[in-house]
């Protein structure tokens, strides 16, 4: 499954050459990249995309198997999402108020992980914006375990744009490096010319 990204105002301004050719066929993918890259910028072109949403500058093609469809596509940002910041949200819930009244941001965090994204269908797509914010080293490597249970168990596909060596170094990730327009694990033959997307 490919995203053909034939014009979008962010990436020509960041000097990507269209089209940009994203591949989506792996369950778990990680966006890596320096501040600025265009992780997040891609992520929410990927969950346009997926929704078959139309914006303004943005023309894509998204080629995938005939009859795919997902029952859920969730835009999941750690920051904006931030559970402790929308606490009313909760007012009917007075447990789940407390938990997050008294919990450290990165164990309201980790529940996400553990309590929420489980609940979601069969087959969702999962699309998370810096999932290790607020996440020690350690309960990295407990949300890549559970990310991985996800695909396993419940046939999720996931992409996660991602500063964390942790879920950047995982053996299980797919990487795309928008640094070096280029997919880490595929061996670059071509390094392009300036300015052109090499990502295959």
């Amino acid at each position: 499954m490919f995203l053909k990204i034939l014009s979008h105002p962010v990436f020509m301004g960041l000097d990507f050459h269209m089209p940009m050719i994203v591949d989506l066929s792996h369950p778990l993918i990680m966006l890596e990249g320096e501040n600025g890259s265009g992780k997040s910028t891609l992520l929410h072109s990927i969950y346009r995309a997926l929704r078959a949403e139309n914006v303004e500058g943005f023309s894509y093609r998204l080629d995938k198997p005939e009859g795919l469809d997902w029952p859920k596509v969730l835009l999941f940002d750690a920051e904006l999402h931030n559970p402790r910041m929308q606490s009313e949200m909760f007012k009917d819930d007075p447990a789940m108020r407390e938990f997050i009244d008294t919990a450290s941001h990165g164990q309201v965090m980790l529940s996400m992980f553990k309590d929420l994204f489980p609940t979601l269908p069969t087959g969702t797509v999962l699309l998370l914006d810096e999932p290790e914010m607020a996440l020690s080293a350690s309960n990295q490597r407990r949300t890549l375990k559970m990310l991985k249970e996800l695909v396993d168990q419940k046939d999720f596909r996931i992409v996660a744009a991602t500063h964390s060596p942790v879920l950047i170094g995982a053996a299980e990730t797919y990487v795309i490096n928008l640094d070096r327009h280029i997919n880490r694990n595929l061996i670059p033959t071509d390094q392009g010319i300036q300015g052109a997307s090499t990502i295959q």
